[in-house]
């Protein structure tokens, strides 16, 4: 099994005005695209029972999923959910055209 790390882009839509849209972004360890969107289901499920249930929303799992916060109002369309390889765009090793 080969650990690396995933980025899952959630599409979100405000539930009172539609045309107001997002993405949700999730990142963490998993071994396959098809582990990352089901950990990013999980830790948000996880979230979102927490809050209904008027608990402090879980951090950082081990394995570094977690939700950092919920917005109220807001609904995620799983079955549009792209999960892929997380590539950092700010790592030193991404080479940049422009001096800063």
């Amino acid at each position: 099994m080969h650990l690396r790390i995933y980025e899952v882009d959630v599409p979100i839509h405000d539930t009172t005005d539609p045309a107001r849209k997002g993405v949700r972004v999730f990142t963490g360890v998993a071994d396959s695209p098809t582990a990352a969107l089901r950990r990013a289901h999980e830790v948000y499920d996880a979230a979102l029972a927490a809050q209904q249930a008027g608990l402090e929303i879980p951090g950082k799992q081990s394995d570094s999923w977690g939700v950092r916060g919920l917005r109220p109002g807001w609904e995620l369309e799983w079955p549009a959910a792209v999960a892929g390889l997380w590539h950092n765009l700010v790592s030193w090793t991404t080479r940049s055209d422009f001096a800063l």
